[in-house]
């Protein structure tokens, strides 16, 4: 397993990984396993290959993870992500006050089922992680409540810290935020 940069090329092989994890394409016993809830587009993706803000991993040349991270104005397309700043003022982490210039959107991740519990989780994160850490003191992410998996993976293996809770479009969600300065693990 292998992980990188994403490259243009990788566009096909994350839309099926994608697919194959939507929310909406899965049974609700499937969702318990973890899921996505952002469908991407080729434009989209293409977008945020050229900012440098795709990660994946790689086995046998077949996509089976990825990490999106990208700047609060690319975000904005989707109407979370404005929710979400307008609450940034009534927040802090580790006693600094959280704006648009100091943090960026982090997610969504998704790895492929069967690779799911192996570390690539940690070692996927640490590549997005030490390419953003010179522009950046803080991530920020949302993890919907029904996605146990999630949240314990981001708060248990790498140390994310629930700083918020919020409900949107009849949606209940955790605000979580990460220290960039940190090399990824679970809480000390």
């Amino acid at each position: 397993m292998k992980t990188r940069k994403g490259s243009l090329s990788d566009i096909p092989g994350v839309l099926a990984l994608q697919e194959k994890n939507l929310f909406a394409n899965l049974s609700e016993e499937e969702r318990k396993a973890g899921f996505v809830t952002t469908p991407f587009t080729i434009p989209q993706l293409e977008t945020i290959i050229t900012a440098k803000g795709l990660f994946v991993a790689e086995d046998k040349d077949e996509i089976i993870a990825y990490i999106f991270a990208g700047t609060w104005e690319y975000f904005f397309q989707w109407a979370i992500f404005p929710f979400m700043a307008s609450r940034l003022p009534e927040l802090s982490f580790n006693g600094q006050s959280i704006t648009t210039n100091n943090s960026f959107q982090y997610g969504p991740v998704c790895i492929a089922l069967e690779y799911r519990g192996q570390g690539l989780f940690q070692k996927l994160f640490e590549e997005m992680r030490s390419t953003w850490l010179s522009d950046y003191s803080i991530s920020i992410t949302f993890i919907n409540q029904v996605n146990d998996r999630s949240t314990k993976a981001h708060t248990q293996k790498l140390g994310w810290e629930i700083i918020d809770e919020f409900d949107f479009n009849g949606g209940q969600y955790f605000g979580l935020a990460y220290d960039m300065n940190r090399v990824s693990g679970p809480p000390l």
